[in-house]
C-alpha cells in the first residue's frame, strides 16, 4: 500500500511523538527531551530518548529508533499501513490511498462494520437502561453487584427476547441486510428471511486495543439449560477470537504500571476487578489462551498471573494455557482462588485487599503444576508417580532452561520421595526430539539485544552532521561522493540524503521496512550536543573520507609494486598512479564539478575530527 507523502506529513504533524509514546511508556522530561525505560528491551536505567523537536525516538541501549509511525509499528506489532491507519484515525484524518480497488473495498467494509457495531451497541445500551426488554438483565446485574459506573464504562447492554428485534432495527436504520449478516448479528433462516443471533441476553461489547467495538459476547439470563450460556460473535473481517483480549483497551496503562497482567476467565470477573481499582486485568474470549494472545501481552509486560476459577475447570484451563505462554518467553504465575469462589465472588465476599493478597502470593507455574499433578494422580502407585514425572518433564523441557529443568527435577523427587538422580534420569528420557529441536515453537520478540557492527566513527559522524545541519545539504552534494563511504548502510542513507531528502522524516520514509537503517538515522538525529562550526566539521570529515579512499588505493598499488609477478609496464603505471594519488591527497577539498574550493584547506592533524582508532572511535565524537 502506497501513501502520498503529503498525507504522511499531515498525519505525522498531527501525532505528537511525545503524546503517542507517553500514552504507553512513562516518560520524564530531561532538558529539552524526554526519557524512559525502553519498551523494546529490558533495562533498569532509562536509555530511551524521545525528542519533541525532531519528533523521533531512539534507544541508546538497543539502538532502536525512528518516528511516530515506527514506534506504533513496533509497539503494537503491526504493519506500516496499519500504523498509518491507526494514527490517522487518532488524528481524525481520512486516508485516501493509491492501493488496489480490492484493498480499498476491504477498508470500506471494515469501516462499515465498525460503525454498525457501535450503533447496535448503543441500541442495546438503551435497552438495558430503560426498556422493558432489559429488565431481566438489569435484575441480573443488580444481583451480581455490578455498579452503574461499570455498566457505563464497559457499555453493557441487553438484547430483547425477540427473534427479529435486530432485524427490524437494522431495516429501520437503513443498514444493508448482507452487512448485518456478515457482522454476525443476524442469521439466515432455511425457509427464507433472517432472525437475531442474540436474544434475551446480557451483552458484553468486545473492543479492540483502540476501544472500538468489534464483536459481542451474550450471556443467557433465563430459559432452557440446554441453551448455551454464552454466545459469541463469529469471526469477521474486524474480529478474530484468538487475537482479542477483553478489556485490554481499558487495562493497557495499568498493565504497564503494574509490570504484569492478570488474566481472568470471564467478563464479569474482569469487570469486578476493574470496579475495585485492580485494572491490570483482562480475559480471553473463552478460557483458551493462544500464541497471538501471548504475543499481544508480550508487547506490554513479561509476566502473566493466571487467575481462573477455583473449581476443577479453572485449574484445567490454567494447565491448557502453558504451551503458548511458555513459547512467548513470558514468566507465568498462578493465583489459586479458594473454591468455590471465582474472582468476582471472592471480591464481593472478602474484599479487594484479600483478592490482591491472593495475586501477590501467586505461585510459579511449575510449582502449581506439580501440586496439581500430585492431586490428580495416586502417588501411592507406580502408575501415578510415573505419570507425574512424565508430565513434569514434558512441561519443564518446553522452557529450554537447564536451571528450571534441574530445579523441578529436585522438587519432583522431594514430593514423590524418590532419589533426585532417578528423576533426572527420567527427565532426560523426555527431552524434545531432534525434529522438535530443529522446528521449535515460534516465539515473540527476542529479549536479548543482537550486536550489530557499528559504522566507522567518521562515517557515523558524517551522518550526524548531515541530519543535524540540513542547511549544508547542498554543500555536501557538491563535495561528497558516496563511494568514499565504506559502510554500505551509511552510504545508502547518504545517497538518498544527497538526492534531496534532507529532513529526518523524508529519510525515515525512504527506508520504510528497513529497521537497521532507520535506527541509524534516529541515532544520528538524537545527537544532543551543540556542534561548533558545523561547516568546518562537515568539510573536515568529507576530506578525511576522501583521503582514506586514496590511502586504500595507494596501499593496493604498493602491493602491485612489490609483487615479483607484475610486469615492468604495469609496475611503472602503478608507480605513476601512486604518485598522482599522493599529490591529489595533499590538495584541499574541491567541488565535484571541478570548481574552485569553497572552504580552507585541511586543518593540522591534531585538530578537528577524532580519527577512528583513537578514543571515541564508536562514539562519533567530533571535537
Amino acid at each position: 500500500m502506497h501513501f502520498d507523502s503529503n498525507l504522511l506529513e499531515r498525519i505525522r504533524s498531527a501525532s505528537d511523538v511525545v503524546e503517542v509514546i507517553g500514552a504507553s511508556v512513562p516518560l520524564k522530561r530531561a532538558g529539552a527531551n524526554f526519557v524512559g525505560l525502553c519498551p523494546f528491551h529490558k533495562e533498569k536505567s532509562p536509555s530511551f530518548n524521545v525528542n519533541s523537536q525532531k519528533q523521533i525516538f531512539h534507544c541508546f541501549g538497543c539502538q532502536t529508533g525512528g518516528d511516530v509511525f515506527k514506534f506504533v509499528q513496533l509497539y503494537e506489532n503491526i504493519s506500516f499501513p496499519e500504523a498509518v491507519a491507526r494514527l490517522a484515525e487518532r488524528a481524525r484524518i481520512p486516508i485516501e490511498t493509491s492501493s488496489t480497488p480490492g484493498a480499498q473495498q476491504a477498508r470500506g467494509l471494515k469501516d462499515s462494520l465498525l460503525k454498525l457495531h457501535d450503533a447496535i451497541c448503543q441500541r442495546w445500551q438503551h435497552c438495558l437502561a430503560s426498556e422493558v426488554g432489559g429488565q431481566v438483565a438489569r435484575d441480573y446485574l443488580a444481583k451480581r453487584g455490578v455498579s452503574p459506573d461499570a455498566i457505563r464504562d464497559f457499555r453493557l447492554g441487553a438484547a430483547p427476547e425477540l427473534w427479529d428485534d435486530t432485524v427490524n432495527w437494522a431495516k429501520s436504520k437503513g443498514y444493508d441486510t448482507a452487512l448485518v449478516e456478515q457482522a454476525g448479528l443476524i442469521l439466515k433462516r432455511e425457509s427464507g428471511g433472517f432472525y437475531d443471533r442474540f436474544r434475551g441476553r446480557l451483552m458484553f461489547p468486545i473492543c479492540d486495543e483502540q476501544g472500538r467495538v468489534i464483536a459481542f459476547s451474550g450471556r443467557v439470563l433465563q430459559g432452557d439449560e440446554k441453551i448455551a450460556k454464552y454466545v459469541n460473535s463469529p469471526e469477521t473481517p474486524i474480529f478474530t477470537k484468538g487475537k482479542v483480549l477483553f478489556a485490554l483497551d481499558k487495562a493497557k496503562r495499568a498493565i504497564l504500571d503494574a509490570g504484569h497482567v492478570v488474566i481472568c476467565e470471564g467478563q464479569i470477573d474482569t469487570i469486578a476487578c476493574h470496579s475495585v481499582g485492580i485494572r491490570n486485568v483482562v480475559a480471553p474470549q473463552g478460557t483458551a489462551l493462544t500464541a497471538d494472545h501471548a504475543r499481544i501481552i508480550k508487547r506490554y509486560v513479561d509476566e502473566v498471573v493466571l487467575c481462573f476459577d477455583g473449581d476443577g475447570a479453572g485449574t484445567k484451563a490454567a494447565v491448557r494455557s502453558l504451551d503458548d505462554l511458555l513459547a512467548s518467553g513470558l514468566a507465568i504465575r498462578v493465583a489459586s482462588i479458594p473454591p468455590p469462589d471465582d474472582p468476582d465472588s471472592h471480591i464481593k465476599t472478602h474484599g479487594a485487599e484479600s483478592f490482591l493478597g491472593i495475586l501477590k502470593r501467586a505461585e510459579g507455574y511449575f510449582d502449581f503444576l506439580l501440586r496439581f499433578l500430585c492431586k490428580q494422580n495416586d502417588l501411592g502407585t507406580d502408575k501415578g508417580r510415573v505419570a507425574v514425572v512424565r508430565a513434569m518433564a514434558e512441561a519443564v523441557h518446553k522452557t529450554g532452561s537447564a536451571v528450571l529443568i534441574d530445579t523441578y527435577a529436585q522438587k519432583t523427587s522431594q514430593r514423590l520421595g524418590v532419589k533426585v538422580e532417578a528423576v533426572r534420569t527420567e527427565f532426560r528420557k523426555h527431552k524434545p526430539t531432534q525434529k522438535q529441536r530443529e522446528n521449535p515453537e515460534p516465539s515473540v520478540e527476542v529479549e536479548t539485544v543482537t550486536e550489530v557492527a557499528r559504522p566507522p566513527a567518521s562515517e557515523l559522524w558524517l551522518l550526524k552532521l548531515l541530519v543535524l545541519e540540513s542547511e549544508y545539504g547542498d554543500f555536501a552534494a557538491n563535495h561528497l561522493d558516496p563511494i568514499w563511504i565504506t559502510d554500505e548502510r551509511v552510504r545508502r542513507i547518504v545517497a538518498v540524503y544527497l538526492s534531496a531528502a534532507h529532513t529526518v522524516p523524508a529519510l525515515l520514509n525512504s527506508f520504510e521496512g528497513e529497521s537497521e537503517l532507520q535506527n541509524l538515522i534516529s541515532e544520528a538525529a538524537s545527537e544532543q550536543r551543540a556542534i561548533p562550526d558545523p561547516l568546518r566539521q562537515l568539510s573536515d570529515v568529507i576530506l578525511r573520507l576522501r583521503n582514506a579512499l586514496f590511502d586504500r588505493q595507494i596501499a593496493e598499488l604498493t602491493s602491485q609494486l612489490v609483487d615479483p609477478a607484475v610486469s615492468d609496464e604495469i609496475r611503472m603505471e602503478a608507480l605513476a598512479m601512486q604518485q598522482h594519488l599522493r599529490q591529489v591527497r595533499r590538495e584541499p577539498l574541491m567541488p565535484l564539478d571541478g570548481g574552485a574550493p569553497e572552504i580552507p584547506p585541511e586543518p593540522p592533524p591534531d585538530e578537528g575530527f577524532t580519527d577512528q582508532g583513537q578514543e571515541g572511535e564508536n562514539s562519533g565524537e567530533g571535537w
